[in-house]
C-alpha cells in the first residue's frame, strides 16, 4: 500500500475483520448472513449491468469483456460469482489476511480474480478505471464516506456503472442490524457495525451525485424469518442497495 495516498480506511474495523478472516467461505459462520444476502446482491448487480450493456443476463457467461472492481472484498465471496459469469474481476482489500483468504480459495476453485491489498484511492491515483465499481456492504465501515464514495466514483468509465449497499440509519436498523443481529440472534459478531456510521439513502445519493453520478435505482432487501431468505423489496428502513450510472 502507497502511504501517501489518501485513505478512508478505519484501521479499527480493518482489524475486526481480519480476526475472522479464516470464517469467510463457513456458510455457518460469522458471514453465514452474508451468504444468505448473495444471491440478492449478485442477481441485482448481474441484471442491471446486461441492462445497461446490452447483455442476455441468461447467457453462460453475459458479464465477458467487462471489468469489475469489488471494493472491501473481504474474502471474494461476491467476487468469484462475478467472475464466474465473464467478467474481469479485481478485488481490493486493506486486510491482507483477507486477500489471502480471497486468493487461495479462488486458486482452489479454478476461478481468475486479481486480487489485491489495495484501496480504491491507491488505484484511482494510479489511473485505473471500471466498467463497474462495487462497494457492498463497505460505506457504513469508513471513516469519511463521502470522500470515500468519490474515490470509488472516479474509478467508474463513462458509460459505467456503481453499485452500493448498505444499512440505513434508522430506529428500525438499530433494533434489527444491531441489537437483533449482533446481540439477541448472534448471527454477527458484536460490534460488527456502529449505528451512527449507518448511512440514509439521500446520504448516499448526494455523495455519489458529487462524484458526477446519477442513481438510477434504490431498492430495499428484507429479511424472511421463516425461510431465512433475502428478497428485494420496497422497504428501504433497514438494508437496501443502490446503482448510479455515469454520463458515457
Amino acid at each position: 500500500m502507497n502511504p501517501a495516498a489518501p485513505s478512508s480506511i478505519d484501521a479499527e474495523e480493518v482489524a475486526r475483520f481480519e480476526g475472522i478472516a479464516a470464517t469467510w467461505w463457513a456458510e455457518d459462520g460469522p458471514m453465514k448472513v452474508l451468504h444468505r444476502f448473495n444471491p440478492v446482491r449478485l442477481a441485482y448487480i448481474r441484471d442491471a449491468i446486461c441492462r445497461t450493456f446490452g447483455r442476455d443476463p441468461r447467457a453462460p457467461y453475459p458479464l465477458k469483456g467487462l471489468t469489475i472492481v469489488d471494493v472491501g472484498c473481504g474474502g471474494g465471496v461476491l467476487s468469484e460469482p462475478l467472475a464466474r459469469l465473464g467478467a474481469s474481476v479485481t478485488g481490493l482489500d486493506p486486510a491482507p489476511t483477507n486477500i489471502a483468504v480471497a486468493r487461495s480459495h479462488a486458486e482452489a476453485e479454478g476461478v481468475a480474480v486479481d486480487y489485491r491489498s489495495q484501496t480504491i484511492e491507491e488505484v484511482v491515483a494510479a489511473g485505473e478505471r471500471f466498467d463497474v465499481v462495487l462497494i457492498m456492504e463497505v460505506v457504513e465501515h469508513v471513516v469519511d464516506m463521502p470522500a470515500f464514495v468519490a474515490s470509488a466514483c472516479q474509478a467508474v468509465k463513462p458509460g459505467g456503472l456503481l453499485f452500493a449497499a448498505t444499512l440505513n440509519r434508522t430506529m428500525r436498523s438499530f433494533a434489527l442490524a444491531i441489537v437483533g443481529a449482533e446481540y439477541v440472534l448472534g448471527w454477527l459478531p458484536r460490534g460488527t457495525h456502529d449505528w451512527n456510521k449507518f448511512v440514509k439513502p439521500e446520504e448516499l445519493s448526494r455523495a455519489i451525485a458529487r462524484g458526477g453520478l446519477a442513481v438510477t435505482d434504490t431498492t430495499g432487501v428484507v429479511f424472511n424469518p421463516l425461510d431465512g431468505s433475502w428478497r428485494p423489496a420496497r422497504d428501504t428502513a433497514v438494508n437496501y442497495m443502490v446503482a448510479a450510472s455515469r454520463p458515457a
